[in-house]
Formats: C-alpha cells, sequence, structure tokens
C-alpha cells in the first residue's frame, strides 16, 4: 500500500511540475488505478489457502482424488489482475484433476471473477458489445476484449434462460404448485411480436414478407405481466409502479404460450380477480389465450384496431383525402362504440372497384367479426380496464430494439435469446435475485 501511494504522489508531482497546474481528472483516475493495484494485493492475500491443506477428496467418479500441488491461476477481478494459488487433486483411479477452489470461487473454467463477469452481463445487455468494452475501461479501469463481453454476457443470458426453463417444467406440471398469497384486482398479461434481424442460416427455408423474397428476420415474442389497482384522478386505469416483468425469446407460439404462462402464474394470475389478455389481433395470440388463459377477458388493443381501418381506408380511397377521413371516422366511432355487427356490416355492403380490394375488404371484415368480442370496448371501460397494449409495445422497442435491432446486427437464435434473456430479467427487476441465487449455488 505504501508503494502505490509513493507513485501516486510521483505521478501527481511530476504532473503538476510538468503544465504547472493541477490536473484533477488524471488525479481522480491515478488514484483509482493505484487503489486498485493496492485492493488487488490484499484480495490475493485473502484468496490465499488458509489453514493446512486437506489430502484427499471425494472424486465424481466414486473414488478419491488425492493432494498433488498448489496451482497458479491468474483472473481479472474488479481490483484488476491478480494470481490465486489453489489446491490441485488428482484421482488415480480416473486420472481427472480437480480444483475445488474454483468451485467455490466460482471462477471454475473462467479467468474472470463473478464481480467482472457481472459487469460485462450488464454492459453487454445495454448496449453494443464493443460500447460495452470502452465502459468498462472507462468507468471500471478493467481492460477487456469486445469478444469477452459477448461471450460472458451471452453464457450469462443463456444460465438465466435454462433457469427460466426448469421455471417453466416446475409450473407446468400437473397438480400446480399452489399459489399464496392475497387476491390481486387486477392482472393483465400483453403480448406482442417483433422481427430480429438473424444470420442468413438461420432464416434457411423461411420466406420474407413478400413470396419472391428470403426472410432476414426472426419473430421475436414478447409478453409482460403488470398489476392495475389505483385509477387517475380522470378514472382511467393506472398501472401499478413497478409491477411489470417480461419474458420473450425466438422460439414457436406453442413454446412462447408455456413461456407467458409460466411468467403469469409466478406473479399470481390463479389470484386474479379481474384476468385480462390484451394483444393485437394476430391468431396466434388469441390461439394461446384460449389455451393458456380460459376464463380471461380478452381484449384487442384499440389503437391496432383503429389502424386497421385507416390503412384499408388509404387502400380504398388513395387520392381522395377528404372522403377518407369521412369514411375512416365513422367506422372508428362504431368500433369506439362497440358496434362491430354493424361496422362488419358496413364493409361488406361496400363495392370495391377491384378484385384486389374486394379480397382486401373480406380480410378486415373477417378481422373485424372474428374479434368482435374482443371489441366491447364501452364495456371495457366502464370496467375501468386498459384498452391499448401500449405496455408490450414499448417493451417490443425498449428491451427488444434498442438493443438487438441496432444497425449493421445480425444474431444467431442462440444469441439473441440470450441477450433477450438477460434484458427482460434485468428490466423486471429480477437480476439481484438471480445473482443471489448463483451466489447461494456457488
Amino acid at each position: 500500500m505504501a508503494q502505490e501511494v509513493d507513485r501516486l504522489l510521483q505521478v501527481i508531482f511530476a504532473g503538476r511540475r510538468k503544465s504547472g497546474r493541477l490536473d484533477l481528472e488524471a488525479v481522480e483516475m491515478a488514484t483509482r488505478a493505484a487503489v486498485h493495484r493496492a485492493g488487488a494485493v490484499l484480495l490475493a492475500e485473502v484468496l490465499e489457502p488458509d489453514g493446512p491443506v486437506e489430502r484427499e477428496i471425494p472424486c465424481p467418479c466414486g473414488g478419491t482424488a488425492v493432494y498433488r500441488e498448489l496451482r497458479p491461476k491468474r483472473i481479472l477481478t474488479v481490483l484488476g489482475p491478480l494470481e490465486i494459488w489453489r489446491p490441485y487433486y488428482l484421482c488415480p483411479r480416473c486420472h481427472i484433476g480437480q480444483t475445488p477452489q474454483d468451485e467455490e470461487l466460482d471462477v471454475a473454467a473462467t479467468e474472470c471473477s463473478p464481480g467482472v463477469r457481472r459487469m460485462m452481463a450488464l454492459v453487454g445487455s445495454q448496449s453494443s458489445f464493443a460500447q460495452g468494452r470502452q465502459q468498462l475501461e472507462l468507468l471500471a479501469g478493467l481492460t477487456v476484449t469486445t469478444k469477452a463481453v459477448e461471450r460472458h454476457a451471452e453464457t450469462i443470458g443463456a444460465d438465466i434462460a435454462v433457469r427460466q426453463q426448469a421455471d417453466m417444467h416446475r409450473v407446468l406440471q400437473w397438480p400446480w404448485p399452489e399459489a399464496g398469497g392475497e387476491p390481486i384486482p387486477t392482472l393483465y398479461v400483453e403480448i406482442d411480436g417483433t422481427g430480429v434481424p438473424v444470420v442468413a442460416a438461420e432464416t434457411q427455408a423461411r420466406s420474407g414478407k413478400q413470396p419472391d423474397e428470403p426472410a432476414h428476420t426472426r419473430e421475436a415474442k414478447l409478453g409482460c405481466v403488470f398489476t392495475q389497482t389505483q385509477l387517475d384522478q380522470k378514472g382511467r386505469p393506472l398501472r401499478d409502479e413497478a409491477s411489470t416483468t417480461y419474458t420473450g425469446a425466438i422460439e414457436t407460439a406453442e413454446e412462447f404460450g408455456r413461456r407467458i404462462f409460466t411468467e403469469a402464474y409466478q406473479r399470481g394470475w390463479n389470484r386474479a380477480r379481474k384476468p385480462v389478455v390484451l394483444g393485437d389481433g394476430a391468431p396466434w395470440i388469441w390461439n394461446l389465450a384460449d389455451e393458456h388463459f380460459p376464463g380471461a377477458i380478452q381484449i384487442v388493443d384499440l389503437y391496432h384496431a383503429r389502424d386497421h381501418l385507416w390503412k384499408l381506408s388509404a387502400q380504398l380511397f388513395p387520392s381522395q383525402p377528404a372522403t377518407r377521413q369521412r369514411w375512416t371516422r365513422g367506422l372508428q366511432r362504431k368500433l369506439d362504440q362497440g358496434q362491430s355487427k354493424q361496422l362488419v356490416a358496413q364493409l361488406r355492403s361496400f363495392h370495391p372497384p377491384n378484385a384486389e380490394l374486394a379480397a382486401l375488404l373480406r380480410t378486415e371484415a373477417d378481422y373485424f367479426e372474428r374479434n368482435a368480442q374482443r371489441m366491447r370496448y364501452p364495456q371495457f371501460k366502464r370496467q375501468k380496464l386498459f384498452v391499448g397494449s401500449g405496455v408490450v409495445e414499448a417493451g417490443c422497442k425498449t428491451i427488444i430494439g434498442s438493443r438487438l435491432k441496432q444497425s449493421g446486427m445480425f444474431w444467431t437464435v442462440r444469441g439473441a435469446n440470450a441477450i433477450l434473456a438477460l434484458r427482460c430479467n434485468r428490466l423486471s427487476g429480477k437480476f439481484e435475485d438471480y445473482w443471489e441465487s448463483r451466489r447461494h449455488a456457488a
């Protein structure tokens, strides 16, 4: 420690003699580096084996591993690089060696401490891996490679995903575990999806949006669960603060159904007095709702339904803006008033000028007819329910889009799912619990 103080003072006085003034930023950074170096020395001493080394330990093969020697391992810690010495054991039966202290310290098969890996997971989930490397160097004084940030962020995200799969397996067993706790007045599940750009190998044999175009993305499905117990001053529903949790992945609708049910169940779905599922008009969403959330109130996002009308009118009246406005607003009033039957009748009575528009009208009429029960907006509003799925739509932008859809990014499904699991975990406020569970398991 004294040597680090002397070195620091030399740096400070040398800089002052050279420039004639004190560069506070340089002093700050030099002080941090000195403290880190001194701390690394102390940490290395703390990690030295204390007391006599066990001569024998059990081997997983059923034999007995015998102590051979102390072996060094260089690791990067939050205080900088250091070398630790650990007892090494070799089993004469299977000839496999082991260093139990690596497991104890959670540094097995890695050269980074848990604290550094946690930092890399954080910065790797927030921005590009290259930016994460720069952030670690500036904010923590740690020099790592971009690939290291990528590898450790994805490894931790993959571990979170594995634990989620274990939760799903447990929850989906019959009979379900008891869901204790107080009743929840209103619990929402919102579901949506958005495309994630992927490498070419992940889209083989998949068609794009146009029949003659190859696919460039894979759909990431996202679900969120939140509660609502209060109203604002105008009597409109308010989402409970810090009540939103997220889950998502690039996977089939069937797999995602099990995922979102697990999240909802863990949040108390069975205790909800008023369970609600909100989404756009995608059939896969409502198939999942029927299968996993029977009896729930189903609501099609009002603003998404309105958008259907505006896009339709743009095709029907491309050069007649006044007519388009008048026609659309009339249908929108019917929609807002829950008059889906009249809206569908008006669409089916329209005489389009060509077969292409006739097919479009049939598709839209079928959409509103199919979702009529999910468009009883006056009734939903009287029940003080949300009629828009803005929470999950915002989640698609913040959780998926802002990280996985940046310029020039192309993902493997494995990598994208790892980062998505990590981001959902963090933005659901579960990261501390996850890290605590790792600590107990170590």
